[in-house]
Order: C-alpha cells, then structure tokens, then sequence
C-alpha cells in the first residue's frame, strides 16, 4: 500500500519587512498543510540570521525556502503559490520622533502647495486665462468684465472639483472603492524596485540560494 505523502503549500509576498535577528520561515511566509501538527514545526524552522546591528536586505530564492524545508521533512511535498523570489530586510524597530515627523509633514505639504499654486498661475498666465475670460463674458453681456465674474468664481470651484475628483479623495476618505492614481503610481514604482533589486542580487550573485550560506555582512544594503 502506497504511503500517502504529506503536500505543504506556501505563500510569500515579494518584500517582507522583520525587525528580528533570526529570521524564521513562519515570519516570511503563509503555510498551509492538512498535517496541522506539521505548520507550527515548519514556520519555526531559522533561514537566516543577522548579525549586526542597522538594515540589511536578502533576496531569497523560493528554492532555499524548499531546501530548508526538506532538510527537515524530505518525504513532503511542496508546492509553492507566491513569488519566486522575496525580498527580506531587516531594520531595527525605532519609534519615530513625533517633533521630527511632524515637521517633514509640514515641510512637504508646504512645498506641494507652494508648487501645485505656482504650477496653476503659471498655466493660466501662459494661456492668458483672464483675458480670454474677459472675452467670453463682453461676448456674452454685451459689456467689459469687471475683472471677477460668475465665469473666474466657476472656474475656481471646477479647478477643485476636477482635482477631487482625479485624486478620489479628499483627507482620508475615499469617493470609491478603486484605488487613487497616486496608489497606482506608487505601487509601480514599488514593483519596479523590487524588479531591480532581485535582478542586481541575481547578478551580482548575492541572491540566497540553494546550496548558499548566510552571510549578514555580504547582503548588507
């Protein structure tokens, strides 16, 4: 009679951020297998360990996870449903200065309002906004603008409306389910670095892999 094999699948995201020095499989991944007693063995079993202080990164290959796996447990079967390859840095756990935060938040949501009103006055200069205004009310009135009609007053709740609307949300609160252009832009441009990370660590043959030791002062970024 055949013996029936256990099947473990596993799930890791492509970044993972730790803040322990002995990282565990557990800490990286989602495990799943009908042999409950199996997942909590599994998720303790050490992958790397950090031996210094300050933020280190590794980029491990699905194939090291499987390795280190099957040392333990040769008869199961694996089967992996996340990323090829995960990126994992390491960073001491630091609580933030409040007085330090708060001032980088004031300092850019100046600088983004400084530019954003320079950015418009700008435009309407170049297309010469107010005249072309002024043309528009003598056209309709029959008589010269006064400078601040009904046409600047709806142009200026438009200009607020439209980027509200662009943005999809005003504070925290979001005007629908779908996410804002600049959670679009944002997580391509996560995605683009986490590209390049692997493909540098592949190349420069830092990428823990199978048959690769762990070395904290080699995969220090």
């Amino acid at each position: 009679m055949a013996v029936t094999k256990d099947t473990v699948y596993i799930k890791g995201e492509q970044n993972v951020e730790v803040t322990k020095s002995e990282v565990t499989l557990g800490d990286i991944l989602s495990i799943e297998c009908a042999n409950l007693e199996m997942i909590p063995k599994i998720k303790a079993l050490k992958l790397l360990k950090v031996q210094n202080n300050g933020k280190h990164r590794y980029v491990v290959s699905v194939l090291k996870i499987i390795e280190c796996i099957h040392r333990q447990y040769p008869n199961v079967d694996i089967e992996n449903l996340g990323k090829e390859d995960i990126i994992i840095t390491c960073e001491d756990q630091k609580t933030p200065n409040k007085f330090i935060h708060w001032t980088k938040v004031a300092v850019v949501t100046a600088i983004t309002f400084v530019g954003a009103a320079f950015s418009i006055m700008a435009f309407n200069n170049d297309v010469e906004t107010t005249k072309l205004f002024g043309q528009i009310y003598t056209l309709l009135m029959g008589k010269q603008s006064s400078g601040f009609t009904v046409l600047e007053l709806m142009y200026c709740v438009g200009l607020i409306v439209g980027i509200l609307i662009f943005f999809n949300h005003f504070g925290g609160k979001k005007f629908s389910v779908d996410p804002t252009p600049m959670e679009v832009e944002m997580r391509l441009y996560e995605n683009d670095i986490q590209t390049t990370l692997i493909e540098n660590y592949s190349r420069k043959e830092k990428e823990l892999d199978v048959g690769k030791t762990t070395s904290a002062g080699t995969h220090r970024a």
